[in-house]
């Protein structure tokens, strides 16, 4: 028998056994409810023996009615009597907000959270005491703490943190008759971009092979030893067997205006519904909302499939600064719009980490930052942390342009660039390469992402092979690639 056979028997029997739990709850109260009615109907008969009952006429009350009595019933109870149905009724409204609680719990543990949902029941505090005195809660704890016991370190698919993929995508394309018109800018297009029917085919596949979305704050973590020195050492991720952690990132989600017109969306908002969403600027001028790129698609997946995400994580959003961010003009002073600009960035900011996005820095200006010189690099990331980081907060993620890393050497950073980007902040760098590597040091962890765009479904196939089963995943309208 399979392990993951063997886990769902167990959460069965689990389940049956708090559900049993639950019910004895649910008929003590009803036990105690029909002890408290029959003790007040005798009462008021000993008061009233020549009464005649009409129990016909009483069935044949509406709704309105019954209330009224009810009403007037309570009217006429003694103090002790509706003390005691007020006791009944503050017991019945405990369970429901137990059962209630039990449910949320349970949430957080299809995203594989079960230390916070062991914790959120052990906040518990009812009328009689905490959590220890009522055996639901006390067996959902337990529940939850077997299921734990089930998960084993990366899924057991990986031996390091070191293994993890990291991949990464552009703005997907929303009209692909507008993206390969054939013009000049399709061509880099067809090679840098991705479509919406391809990403969705990709997280599908994913999804089916057991891939996990992962914040890379939880692969590789900072800690303070007994010296007080801090170091970066590999983060412990358990999940239930054959899952596969991976990270995710986006870059230039600041849809510049060389895109405008070819079937891209044009920023990031926040919709009727409170979630983030993207506008879309339409032939005629109208503006709509919808799902044109990465962030809504990969938000209602993850919705309607919890556990292809630890602990909520999505992924890293990472933003340039010359022409502003997520699809407003910040960077112009002279916009008529500038403030109001950068307070709604700010909010949209906002809502997406608290739906597990993250930001980063993908410089100001994108330039080579391997080619530039230091004065050129500290100039062009002051910049984007005057300019762009108050906009979306503190982050310590640096990921390069063109993927580009500041140095070549595969030993330990020792240029002035890093040390000016270490002193300002950064403590994650994300280069490109065909597969998967990562240094993890002492002040800094290097981790390399794989660019699952046009040009590698096309000019390098192999390469994802590992992946995907690309005939099932290229979008039958992508042009081919001409040389």
């Amino acid at each position: 028998m399979t392990d993951r056979k063997r886990s769902g028997r167990r959460k069965k029997r689990s389940s049956k056994r708090l559900a049993i739990i639950l019910l004895i709850e649910l008929i003590l109260l009803i036990i105690l409810a029909g002890s408290y009615y029959v003790i007040s109907k005798n009462k008021r008969d000993d008061n009233n023996p020549g009464k005649v009952v009409d129990n016909k006429q009483d069935e044949n009350k509406d709704n309105n009615d019954k209330n009224k009595d009810k009403d007037d019933q309570n009217d006429k109870l003694s103090p002790e009597e509706l003390e005691a149905l007020r006791e009944q009724e503050r017991l019945m409204k405990e369970i429901a907000e137990r059962e209630e609680l039990i449910e949320k719990a349970k949430k957080l543990t299809l995203s594989y959270d079960y230390d916070g949902a062991i914790e959120m029941i052990k906040s518990y505090q009812g009328n009689e005491g905490g959590y220890q005195v009522y055996p639901a809660l006390m067996e959902a704890i337990k529940e939850i703490e077997a299921e734990k016991e089930s998960l084993v370190l990366y899924g057991g698919s990986y031996t390091s943190v070191r293994q993890f993929n990291h991949v990464f995508f552009h703005s997907l394309v929303a009209d692909n008759s507008k993206a390969f018109d054939g013009d000049y800018d399709s061509v880099g297009y067809n090679m840098y971009m991705t479509t919406i029917y391809e990403f969705k085919k990709m997280m599908e596949s994913m999804y089916k092979d057991g891939y996990v979305l992962v914040s890379v704050h939880d692969i590789a973590k900072q800690v303070t030893d007994e010296n007080g020195k801090t170091k970066f050492v590999e983060g412990e991720i358990y999940l239930p067997p054959g899952k596969k952690p991976f990270v995710l990132s986006q870059d230039d989600v600041n849809y510049y205006e060389y895109m405008e017109g070819d079937g891209f969306a044009s920023r990031i908002v926040i919709g009727e519904d409170g979630k983030p969403t993207c506008e879309m600027v339409l032939d005629d001028g109208s503006v709509v909302q919808g799902p044109y790129d990465l962030i809504p698609i990969l938000d209602e997946f993850v919705e309607e499939h919890p556990d292809f995400s630890y602990k909520g994580a999505k992924g890293i959003i990472a933003l340039t600064g010359y022409e502003g961010a997520l699809g407003y003009r910040t960077n112009d002073p002279t916009s008529p719009t500038y403030e109001q600009d950068r307070e709604t960035v700010k909010e949209v900011a906002r809502v997406l980490k608290e739906n597990g996005w993250e930001f980063a820095s993908h410089s100001w200006g994108h330039k080579n930052m391997l080619e530039k010189s230091f004065e050129f690099i500290k100039k062009d990331t002051n910049r984007w942390l005057e300019e762009v980081a108050p906009l979306i907060g503190p982050t310590d993620i640096f990921i390069f342009p063109f993927g580009v890393d500041i140095e070549r050497t595969m030993g330990h950073y020792s240029s002035d660039k890093y040390q000016f980007l270490k002193e300002a902040g950064f403590n994650y760098f994300h280069g490109v390469d065909s597969k998967p590597w990562m240094h993890l040091k002492d002040d800094y962890v290097r981790m390399t992402r794989r660019p699952l765009d046009g040009q590698a479904m096309l000019q390098f196939p192999e390469r994802l092979q590992d992946l995907f089963n690309l005939e099932e995943i290229i979008d039958p309208e992508r042009p081919p690639m001409n040389w």
